[in-house]
């Protein structure tokens, strides 16, 4: 198993427990979707899965290795292999910098590792124009500064910077939330053609079960920090299925 997840417990107050024993599995190259309303988990569960955020009770394992927040060591190499993409794409760019600047901040860090998509001997900006090939964004755009893009043309570049450390796991946090339909399902299909070509694993972190249900496999569904259901997508009308992911499944109007 890639990642795995045992008895994981998060607790902010006496009276605010954010995760209640999450247990999960996910598998290379596996796409999983995380649904549930606001205030069920989902962010403080990624945030966890990115060293962002402490735990003290449960487990959180990647590829063998036990992930501790506050080990910087190991967080270092865990973060080169896992990166994330936000909801809010605007707040991820530097409004000061270069689309390009901003785009190689990934690799300014891991100078030692080179993507085994981008051709050696390339120019720093060479390797944005790559990137933002990759994302089906014009080359010509790495000169540009955010406000210059749309939502969904920073939302694409978030992408490009978080796969050019070539990841083996993406954890994405509602990161079509903030856009319009057809934009939102263009990203879908990018993430899915990414996944395709990478075989990289996919957490994808959503209260959108349409979205979950076109990019992933499996479904994990979240209800106050407890994990109420986990189930196959072809599986998705399954009597058996929780009465929360019904009424999920209903407010959807995918039923």
């Amino acid at each position: 198993m890639s990642l795995v997840i045992e008895g994981l417990s998060k607790q902010y107050t006496k009276s605010i427990q954010a995760l209640k024993h999450i247990s999960l599995t996910v598998s290379d190259g596996e796409s999983i979707g995380i649904v549930g309303e606001s205030g069920s988990g989902k962010s403080t569960l990624a945030r966890i899965l990115l060293g962002l955020e402490p735990y003290k009770e449960g487990s959180v394992t990647y590829k063998g290795k036990l992930i501790v927040p506050k080990n910087r060591s190991s967080l270092r190499a865990y973060r080169k292999s896992v990166q994330m993409i936000f909801q809010d794409s605007t707040s991820t760019l530097n409004p000061k910098l270069p689309i390009w600047k901003s785009l190689l901040e990934p690799l300014d860090n891991y100078k030692e590792f080179s993507p085994s998509f981008l051709e050696q001997g390339l120019t720093k900006l060479e390797k944005a124009e790559k990137l933002l090939e990759i994302v089906g964004l014009d080359k010509e755009m790495f000169s540009r500064y955010p406000v210059e893009l749309s939502g969904g043309q920073k939302q694409r570049v978030s992408i490009a910077r978080a796969i050019s450390l070539e990841p083996s796991l993406l954890v994405c946090d509602e990161p079509t939330a903030s856009l319009d339909m057809t934009i939102q399902v263009q990203i879908l299909q990018l993430l899915k053609e990414l996944q395709r070509k990478t075989n990289m694993t996919i957490l994808f972190i959503s209260h959108d079960i349409r979205a979950v249900a076109y990019l992933c496999e499996r479904m994990i569904v979240l209800k106050e920090g407890l994990m109420v259901d986990e189930f196959k997508m072809a599986d998705i009308y399954h009597s058996d299925r929780h009465p929360y992911t019904k009424a999920l499944i209903k407010a959807a109007s995918i039923d």
